[in-house]
Protein backbone atom coordinates (compact mmCIF):
# COMPACT_ATOMS: atom_id res chain seq x y z
CA UNK A 1 0.00 0.00 0.00
CA UNK A 2 1.21 3.51 -0.75
CA UNK A 3 0.20 7.10 0.12
CA UNK A 4 -2.82 8.25 -1.87
CA UNK A 5 -4.56 4.85 -1.77
CA UNK A 6 -8.29 5.08 -1.04
CA UNK A 7 -9.54 2.36 1.34
CA UNK A 8 -13.16 1.37 1.99
CA UNK A 9 -14.57 -0.32 5.07
CA UNK A 10 -16.25 -3.72 4.93
CA UNK A 11 -18.19 -2.95 8.12
CA UNK A 12 -19.68 0.50 7.42
CA UNK A 13 -19.60 3.50 5.05
CA UNK A 14 -16.15 4.76 6.17
CA UNK A 15 -13.63 5.64 3.46
CA UNK A 16 -10.10 6.93 4.06
CA UNK A 17 -7.12 8.09 2.04
CA UNK A 18 -3.72 6.83 3.18
CA UNK A 19 -1.34 9.69 4.00
CA UNK A 20 1.42 7.63 5.64
CA UNK A 21 1.62 3.88 6.19
CA UNK A 22 3.86 1.02 7.24
CA UNK A 23 3.42 -2.74 7.26
CA UNK A 24 0.26 -3.87 8.98
CA UNK A 25 -3.45 -4.29 8.43
CA UNK A 26 -5.59 -1.14 8.43
CA UNK A 27 -9.01 -1.95 9.87
CA UNK A 28 -12.37 -0.28 10.38
CA UNK A 29 -15.01 -1.74 12.66
CA UNK A 30 -12.69 -4.66 13.41
CA UNK A 31 -12.52 -5.72 9.74
CA UNK A 32 -9.72 -5.19 7.20
CA UNK A 33 -10.20 -2.31 4.76
CA UNK A 34 -9.69 -2.72 1.00
CA UNK A 35 -9.70 -0.72 -2.20
CA UNK A 36 -13.01 -2.25 -3.31
CA UNK A 37 -16.24 -2.10 -1.31
CA UNK A 38 -17.48 -5.56 -0.34
CA UNK A 39 -20.95 -6.41 -1.59
CA UNK A 40 -22.22 -7.72 1.75
CA UNK A 41 -21.91 -5.31 4.68
CA UNK A 42 -21.00 -6.69 8.10
CA UNK A 43 -21.82 -4.86 11.33
CA UNK A 44 -18.82 -3.34 13.15
CA UNK A 45 -17.77 -5.23 16.27
CA UNK A 46 -18.94 -3.60 19.51
CA UNK A 47 -15.44 -2.62 20.67
CA UNK A 48 -14.66 -1.00 17.27
CA UNK A 49 -17.87 1.02 16.81
CA UNK A 50 -16.87 4.51 17.98
CA UNK A 51 -17.34 6.04 14.53
CA UNK A 52 -15.20 8.19 12.24
CA UNK A 53 -15.50 11.88 11.41
CA UNK A 54 -15.15 13.34 7.93
CA UNK A 55 -12.11 15.56 7.40
CA UNK A 56 -10.27 14.29 10.48
CA UNK A 57 -6.83 12.70 10.35
CA UNK A 58 -6.26 9.52 12.32
CA UNK A 59 -2.78 8.54 13.54
CA UNK A 60 -1.14 5.83 15.63
CA UNK A 61 1.03 6.51 18.70
CA UNK A 62 4.31 5.92 16.80
CA UNK A 63 3.42 8.18 13.87
CA UNK A 64 3.83 5.37 11.32
CA UNK A 65 0.22 5.59 10.09
CA UNK A 66 -1.84 8.61 9.10
CA UNK A 67 -5.26 8.32 7.45
CA UNK A 68 -7.61 11.07 6.24
CA UNK A 69 -11.31 10.26 6.59
CA UNK A 70 -13.20 11.28 3.42
CA UNK A 71 -16.49 9.53 4.23
CA UNK A 72 -17.70 8.99 7.83
CA UNK A 73 -19.16 5.80 9.23
CA UNK A 74 -20.00 3.86 12.41
CA UNK A 75 -16.78 1.82 12.65
CA UNK A 76 -13.60 3.08 14.30
CA UNK A 77 -10.15 2.87 12.69
CA UNK A 78 -7.34 0.63 13.94
CA UNK A 79 -4.11 -0.99 12.79
CA UNK A 80 -3.68 -4.67 13.70
CA UNK A 81 -6.33 -4.21 16.40
CA UNK A 82 -4.71 -1.10 17.98
CA UNK A 83 -7.08 1.92 17.81
CA UNK A 84 -6.04 5.07 15.96
CA UNK A 85 -6.59 8.52 17.50
CA UNK A 86 -7.58 11.79 15.88
CA UNK A 87 -4.64 14.05 15.10
CA UNK A 88 -4.74 17.32 17.02
CA UNK A 89 -4.29 20.60 15.20
CA UNK A 90 -1.04 22.44 15.80
CA UNK A 91 -1.56 25.68 17.73
CA UNK A 92 -0.80 28.87 15.86
CA UNK A 93 1.97 31.08 17.24
CA UNK A 94 0.85 34.00 19.34
CA UNK A 95 0.97 37.37 17.62
CA UNK A 96 2.43 40.27 19.53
Amino acid sequence: MKPGTRLKSAACDTEVIVIRCSKGSIECGGRSMGEAKRSEAVMPSADHANGTLMGKRYVDADGQYELLCVKPGRGSLSVDGVPLNTKDAKPLPASD
